[in-house]
């Protein structure tokens, strides 16, 4: 089986330049890349350095080597598309079905998964026609990230940046990975909550734990990869933000349940997957405790954090909704899972064992899927993307089995 057949179309914003990150990682991991660019963009990056970079011509006409007809072929022989940055001009053009130059036309003739990375102003994002050709596309099968939030040209900052190549390579990785051209999560918002939360003692003390949020991460990116619009709320970690994902930080319980609150109404599934302590102190030191000779610490009061998972199972924000729980266990995995799923009311539990040097901070994962239905799905050893699709698989197999 030969590598898998890339092209990367580049239209004309200022984010072109990070496109060649986009391009190394892609031909670094196997992939053999086809850049083909628009005229505009060829005022950012030139046409020899696409060439050199992927080992293969890039051209931006299809008057070109026109005996090979590279304006149908390179879209028919193609794994995936990817267009990174989409400007507004070509969000508009691809939902038109406009072909006026080599990507275009590629556009057209391509069968396989098609994803877009828009990267414009903010108000050029928030227009009602790039909105609206946004949804043509996503209609149609193809995933259109979403932008993400920080600095554009100028001094200007908000909602347009083209997210981190590498978040942008791991979609597509992911994309590839499952070679479906639909997206079985469209039209789907996802709420996650991930990393684990700190409750604070005094100014440089507090309770926490030792999740690192990488499964919630991976929920995420997966998610996005299938199509879903993406809520993480995002408790103490340290990981990049992933591609295509609104972030809400927070620190605390009490800060993570009133931002799952908050999204919740809007969404299709929420996904608990933040380790969130059971407890806080009861009281809150102003200044540092100070350590005093021949004298113990003073006990530390705690009191009960909220449930978020219970409360939001027995209060759906909307019918239909799907909700998922997490259940970290030392010991007697299983029947402590079991017993969780009946408390907390969720529709899905994933059951896993952790400890001081499994699961937590690791690349891999291993759990069970425990299902309100009573049905049990073990997922094996291996690295938590491959749970998060086990995950989500569940979850559209619910939606499908209702529409059924």
């Amino acid at each position: 089986m030969g590598k898998p057949k890339v092209v990367l179309g580049v239209s004309g914003g200022i984010a072109a330049y990070k496109a060649c990150e986009l391009l190394r990682r892609l031909t670094e991991s196997g992939h053999d890349v086809r850049v083909v660019p628009t005229a505009a963009s060829l005022n950012f990056v030139g046409e020899a350095t696409w060439a050199a970079l992927s080992g293969n011509p890039a051209s931006t006409e299809v008057w070109e080597t026109v005996h090979e007809v590279p304006h149908v072929r390179i879209g028919q022989g193609a794994d995936l598309v990817v267009v990174a940055p989409a400007t507004a001009d070509m969000l508009a053009k691809a939902a038109h079905g406009l072909a006026d130059d080599l990507l275009t036309n590629t556009l057209l003739t391509a069968r396989c998964p098609v994803v877009f990375a828009p990267a414009m102003h903010t108000e050029m994002w928030e227009h009602p026609a790039t909105q609206e050709n946004v949804a043509t596309l996503r209609r149609r099968g193809a995933l259109v990230i979403e932008p993400a939030v920080g600095r554009l040209t100028g001094k200007d900052t908000g909602k347009g940046r083209l997210p981190d190549p590498e978040e942008i390579f791991e979609v597509c990785r992911q994309v590839l990975r499952r070679g479906v051209a639909a997206p079985d999560l469209a039209g789907r918002h996802v709420v996650i909550s991930a990393g684990g939360t700190r409750e604070p003692l005094d100014p440089v003390r507090f309770l926490g734990n030792r999740s690192s949020g990488k499964q919630g991460y991976a929920l995420a990116r997966t998610a996005v990869a299938r199509g879903a619009r993406v809520t993480l709320i995002a408790a103490n970690t340290a990981l990049a933000d992933p591609a295509g994902v609104d972030v809400v930080r927070v620190g605390t319980a009490v800060q993570l349940r009133e931002a799952v609150l908050k999204a919740a109404p809007d969404a299709d599934v929420v996904v608990m997957a933040a380790a969130v302590a059971d407890f806080r102190p009861a009281e809150y030191a102003g200044g540092k405790i100070k350590k005093k000779d021949g004298e113990d610490p003073a006990p530390v009061a705690l009191v009960r954090n909220p449930d978020v998972l219970a409360e939001i199972s027995a209060d759906r924000a909307r019918e239909g909704q799907v909700v998922v729980g997490f259940a970290a266990e030392t010991d007697d995995v299983l029947d402590n899972g079991r017993a969780k799923l009946r408390r907390k009311g969720c529709d899905l539990l994933v059951v896993n064992e952790v400890g001081e040097a499994r699961t937590f901070g690791s690349e891999e994962n291993e759990a069970i899927i425990l299902s309100s239905d009573g049905s049990e799905i073990p997922v094996p050893y291996g690295p938590k993307e491959a749970l998060a699709e086990a995950i989500w698989d569940q979850v559209t197999q619910r939606y499908t089995s209702r529409r059924a």
